[in-house]
């Protein structure tokens, strides 16, 4: 396909119509008759609720119904709940995990500033705030903890009574005995530790629901702006309400940015549908956006201390992880767990290491609950291993790039079962790196660093190696229907938030199918329509949703072949299937594609037997994950006066495979180091050490990236196709982000060595890097 196929860089399809206005946010649904909510949030980190009276605030104007955890107790609403493995997970002491879900509404305690407390609905959001401020509530505060490095320290103050060490569980991976032995005979030890901060996704649509309930039919809709609609249907019926899933409806339209952290089992998606039921009346919540920090799954979130064992060359052999994971106050699902071990088989990288051993603690504290942030972990992992690598350079004397070359995992070795339990299918990291070494003129580097010395400014270049584990196993549905007029409808089980499916969808349907894609519609989201999704997240839409439609493609090829045979009056074999056209081998005679799809509606032109209609379904899991993997050179300039960081040059060499749109592959990995250099350089949910408050709950105190922190960013492809999926892909939404953490904080730290700076923890603020220097100086001096 030469028009509009795989491969060819087209402008996305959907943005016309978003930049015009046109898209359907949760905040354009509105239903007849419907009410607003206001939740009332805990002001403290943790503190037990002593009085909670509502009489005032239900006399109160506009009031429809007001309603607490005790309510939400009495009707019995359950919670996400865990699968098998997790449950059987242990403390240290092998006692069994310990996994506190949210009820919905706090009952007796609040566990962190923002926990729900209770919905107010009224006829207007004006009046549900008014009538919140009438609630009759008091507290005795409680001793809290937000600190990562403190959570499970002897004497931090508990969470939970019941788990008076705020230890959830912990987990292993690795050969803890053969990794002791090969450290034992190392010629160099290096050890490290690296705290990696708590984030927002900071999306730029907040949070919203629509829910209501339907009395004549018994059935719910909640419209949502959620990123995965059938599982959050599923968690609905089987966990929360206990009804049938045919009795609930999730539509979820156009999704301003989920990045992960718009999941399945927030406390408004339950609460909205149940209160409509109960008013009678759709409910409606919509998030502020000085609310959002407070109300809102956060991101990463860890402390890793971290050990790597060399021989006199460099070279690797073993490595070890241990790792204390900050979940905050709740557990209520598998996704607030993502983060902590989903990094883990990754943490190796793309370095042969003979063995390692990663132990990781999932711990409680006074925060919000943590949840996928663009990379689930793999970020997180990425930084901790290319880090550690630069930190083991410098400290033995050797060229950080010599180093990573010397240890990359060579193409000779794939398939390359790793360490840690991973199985690297295909890749080719030697070449990766190199490219990126040509491309950021590393050679030339000590030129341009005595340049900036000359000016009294600090110079500095990093390289990050990333991978990650992308498209996990998992079903996923695509279906190809074709109208009456020949017109093609595809409906997806993944979810779009801003990614760009809409026009990867139609080229892999104009690549296979050679489908006009003005003559294409794609729906997703809405579970009356599409018959299942997984929907989307860990880079698994292409992937997965996309080979499902190349199977559903292939059927309706199929399918039309035997018309077309019928038609042509000729062998099915004898008909030859390209860029739309249905021939005849060896002459003149075709069909195009629209013409079969009007042919299948009539029972005249279709064969004896052969059921009407072209409606094809496709489905795919994949047997393991993929591997997106590339090599990230930045170079950055620091004024020592200030401390201000300034992004010189960034190159990147990415390998996702088979690119379908190399214009929509570039904005994802734009997109993914811009999320990265903001954590790195500023973005931090801070909280008060004594109080547990909030203190960067808006934009006034959360700092995010503008476009004067960047600087020019080059990407070049080293795609190596996967054979795990037949579009040869790998994913690509979030390699960026993998790839721009460590990148970044390496260039800072070569650029603030030569000033006597030997650590600095993101993020690196212009004051917390001007103190850092300061430090150093003050250190040298005495």
């Amino acid at each position: 396909m030469e028009k509009f196929g795989m491969g060819q860089p087209v402008r996305r399809e959907e943005d016309p119509r978003l930049l015009k206005g046109n898209g359907t946010y949760i905040n354009d649904r509105n239903l007849p008759g419907q009410a607003y909510a206001f939740i009332l949030r805990s002001p403290h980190a943790h503190a037990e609720i002593v009085k909670l009276d509502t009489t005032a605030a239900k006399a109160a104007p506009g009031v429809l119904g007001i309603f607490t955890g005790e309510d939400v107790q009495a009707d019995g609403l359950g919670t996400p709940g865990f699968p098998p493995p997790v449950r059987k997970r242990k403390k240290p002491n092998g006692d069994d995990a310990f996994l506190p879900p949210h009820p919905g509404l706090a009952v007796g305690r609040v566990r962190y500033v923002g926990d729900p407390i209770a919905m107010v609905v009224a006829d207007t959001l004006d009046q549900a705030k008014d009538a919140a401020e009438l609630i009759d509530i008091d507290f005795n505060p409680l001793p809290s903890v937000t600190d990562s490095q403190m959570i499970t320290a002897p004497g931090a103050p508990a969470v939970y009574d019941e788990c008076p060490d705020n230890i959830s569980h912990e987990m292993n991976w690795g050969d803890a005995a053969g990794t002791q032995a090969a450290f034992d005979k190392a010629a160099h030890v290096v050890t490290r530790k690296f705290v990696i901060s708590r984030v927002h996704a900071q999306f730029m649509e907040t949070r919203g629901v629509l829910g209501d309930y339907d009395e004549k039919t018994g059935r719910y809709t909640l419209y949502a702006d959620v990123q995965y609609p059938h599982r959050v249907r599923e968690v609905l019926a089987t966990k929360i309400l206990n009804v049938p899933d045919q009795d609930i409806r999730v539509v979820a339209g156009d999704v301003g940015g989920g990045f992960g952290a718009k999941g399945w089992q927030y406390s408004e998606h339950r609460l909205s549908i149940w209160a409509a039921k109960k008013i009678g009346r759709p409910v409606k919540w919509s998030c502020d956006r000085s609310e959002a920090v407070m109300a809102d799954e956060h991101g990463r979130d860890n402390v890793t201390e971290v050990q790597i064992a060399l021989d006199a060359d460099g070279k690797f052999l073993g490595l070890k992880v241990d790792t204390l994971c900050n979940l905050g106050a709740y557990i209520s699902a598998i996704r607030n767990l993502l983060s902590s071990f989903t990094n883990i088989g990754t943490t190796v990288g793309v370095y042969d290491f003979p063995v390692a051993h990663v132990h990781m603690v999932a711990a409680l504290s006074n925060c919000n609950p943590v949840a996928p942030y663009r990379g689930a972990g793999r970020p997180e992992a990425t930084y901790v291993i290319e880090r550690l690598i630069d930190e083991a350079a410098s400290e033995i004397g050797m060229d950080p790039a010599e180093m990573r070359a010397k240890n990359l995992i060579t193409p000779e070795q794939m398939p390359y079962q790793n360490p840690l339990d991973c199985r690297y299918d295909c890749g080719d990291f030697p070449t990766g790196q190199a490219k990126v070494l040509e491309m950021a003129d590393w050679a030339g580097f000590e030129a341009r660093r005595a340049e900036s010395a000359s000016r009294g400014m600090l110079r500095g270049i990093g390289l990050a190696n990333g991978i990650e584990r992308a498209a996990s196993p998992g079903m996923d549905f695509a279906e190809v229907r074709f109208s009456t007029a020949g017109k093609a409808t595809i409906l997806m089980g993944t979810k779009a938030q801003g990614q760009g499916h809409e026009t990867m969808y139609k080229q892999i349907a104009g690549e296979f199918l050679g489908l006009d894609p003005e003559n294409v519609r794609v729906i997703d989201g809405d579970t009356d329509q599409v018959a299942f999704g997984m929907g989307t997240m860990g880079s698994r839409s292409t992937v997965i949703g996309g080979t499902a439609l190349y199977n559903a493609c292939n059927k309706v090829a199929e399918k039309g072949k035997k018309i077309a045979a019928h038609v042509l009056e000729a062998a099915e074999q004898d008909i030859e299937f390209k860029e739309g056209q249905f021939s005849v081998t060896g002459t003149d005679l075709s069909m195009s594609i629209t013409d079969v799809a009007k042919a299948a509606f009539n029972p005249a032109t279709i064969p004896a037997g052969m059921e009407p209609g072209l409606f094809e379904t496709g489905t795919f899991s994949p047997e393991q994950d993929t591997y997106p993997n590339g090599s990230h050179v930045c170079e950055v300039e620091i004024d020592p006066g200030t401390g201000e960081v300034k992004i010189l040059d960034y190159n990147v060499v990415d390998d996702v495979g088979n690119v379908v749109n190399p214009i929509c592959l570039k904005g994802q990995i734009h997109g993914g180091i811009a999320q990265g250099v903001g954590q790195i350089l500023m973005e931090q949910v801070a909280y008060d050490p004594d109080s547990g408050q909030l203190l960067s709950g808006s934009f006034m105190d959360y700092a995010m990236p503008r476009a004067d922190n960047f600087s020019d960013i080059k990407i070049v492809s080293n795609p190596v196709p996967t054979q795990l999926n037949p579009l040869g892909v790998k994913g690509a939404g979030e390699a960026g982000t993998v790839g721009a953490m460590p990148s970044l904080m390496n260039a800072i730290m070569d650029a603030l060595r030569p000033a006597g700076v030997e650590h600095l923890d993101m993020p690196a603020t212009p004051a917390r890097v001007w103190a850092a220097i300061e430090a150093a100086k003050a250190k040298q001096a005495a």
